[in-house]
């Protein structure tokens, strides 16, 4: 497959993964009272106000990434109001929540159709696993492609889920901290959390912890889609 086929597939799945996580926060903040990213167009599997709001992220990053090591990653953001967060600290939990259960949706997503094209016998189990192959297909092809999108899909995902679950602030698990403690306690620790050095910290240990875990998660999650095969590390 070329490269340029291939950097389409994976900027797509990426755009999308990130588009559905996004507009899982705005659409979660608008449940909970707040309205600022529906107003800037965020509750939308539109990609482009996510483009909008954070281009480099969305664009440049994961064309840089692609470049020089073949794959790509990026981030989007959605905009909140903090005074809603302030009065509603448990709401603001729930939203940050719903951007990695959008993502552990599209997990399943994937693990569905991958199982489906088994049975269809238009896909098999691969002998060894990687980052873009848990699954391959019976032949050549679309359905090749079709294998990679969704190998893509399902490791992305699984991989912004895990990231975005560490409970350090900014990511969504620092966010999520607040459902532990009581609306008090939950104002404090959130006001807390959003000193900018902490930000910082939290994203250098967040970047240090995914290389550790990461790797045994995703093969508990290929073993859980492949439980008659048993897959080891190699």
């Amino acid at each position: 497959m070329g490269q340029l086929v291939l950097g389409v597939i994976w900027y797509a799945v990426l755009l999308f993964s990130l588009t559905m996580h996004e507009a899982s926060h705005a659409w979660a903040a608008k449940r909970g009272g707040d309205l600022t990213a529906y107003l800037g167009g965020q509750v939308s599997l539109d990609p482009r106000p996510h483009v909008r709001r954070e281009p480099f992220g969305t664009l440049v990053v994961p064309l840089l990434a692609f470049a020089f090591s073949g794959w790509m990653i990026g981030w989007a953001s959605t905009p909140y109001d903090p005074r809603w967060a302030h009065a509603h600290p448990h709401r603001a939990a729930w939203m940050s929540l719903a951007g990695p259960a959008a993502n552990l949706a599209l997990v399943l997503a994937a693990s569905f159709a991958i199982r489906l094209g088994m049975l269809a016998e238009v896909f098999e189990a691969p002998a060894a696993i990687g980052f873009t192959q848990i699954v391959v297909a019976s032949g050549d092809g679309l359905a090749s492609a079709f294998a990679l999108c969704l190998s893509i899909l399902f490791t992305l995902n699984l991989l912004l889920l895990v990231f975005n679950l560490i409970p350090l602030p900014p990511l969504d698990g620092g966010g999520a901290v607040g459902l532990l403690f009581s609306e008090q306690t939950a104002r404090r620790v959130q006001a807390l959390l959003r000193h900018p050095q902490l930000s910082l910290i939290g994203i250098l240990v967040a970047w240090l912890l995914i290389g550790r875990v990461f790797g045994p998660i995703h093969l508990l999650a290929v073993n859980l889609l492949y439980p008659e095969f048993g897959y080891t590390v190699r």
